[in-house]
Formats: structure tokens, sequence, C-alpha cells
């Protein structure tokens, strides 16, 4: 009985070619776009700051206390949401690690005073 000869088409279909060409094309464009609008949003905040800068010592610290305000606010809008991402997949926050930690050290503690306590009754029986 002859093993019948299977060929199979590994050509990847016109359609699919183009499509993920299509796809290669966005992700160049939106790098250029990236880079365009980037030197645009630099040179705008190069002018925001000399303009600030031109306002004297007073009106820098204000923004920079603005500016630290708003890092502050977005920092702990990430952690919060970072936390409450490692919570849905089971992982423990640093501050349940210690209160775990401070509890088996107690437990220790409490076992080792029982063990000794006990060893004593022995030896006094």
């Amino acid at each position: 009985m002859a093993k019948a000869k299977q060929t199979q088409d590994w050509s990847i279909p016109e359609d699919l070619k183009n499509s993920a060409h299509k796809i290669w094309l966005a992700g160049l464009g939106a790098l250029a776009t990236a880079e365009e609008e980037g030197g645009k949003i630099f040179k705008k905040l190069v002018e925001k700051g000399e303009t600030l800068e031109s306002r004297g010592k007073e009106g820098f610290e204000s923004a920079k206390e603005k500016v630290s305000n708003v890092w502050e606010d977005v920092e702990s809008r990430v952690d919060e949401k970072v936390t409450a991402a490692l919570h849905r997949i089971g992982v423990p926050t640093r501050e349940e690690i210690q209160k775990l930690s401070k509890k088996v050290e107690d437990l220790s503690k409490k076992i080792e005073q029982l063990a000794s306590t006990k060893t004593a009754t022995k030896a006094s029986a």
C-alpha cells in the first residue's frame, strides 16, 4: 500500500501579507508622528520654561511646587493601580508581608516560651 504524498501549502495569502505590511507602515507612521510631535512639544516646553524663568525665581518656585504636587499625585495613582493589579493576581504588598513576618516572629517567640516551660516542667517532675 503506497502512502499518499501529503503536500502542505505554506504560502501566506496575499491579503494577509498586505495587512501585515499595512500594520508595519502604520507603526512606522506612528513613530514618525511621535518624533515630529515630540519635537514640537519640546519646543513649547522650552518656550514656557523661558517665560517662567524670566518671571523670576518666585514664579519658578511656584511652578516647581505645582509640578511636584502633580508628580506626587501621578506616583500615588500609579502605585494604587499597580497595587490593585498585584492584588488581583495574589501578590501581597510590602505592608502585608511585614505584618505577616511580625506575626510569625511573635508566634515563634511564644513557641519558644512554651517549649522552655514544657522542658522546665519535665525537669522538675
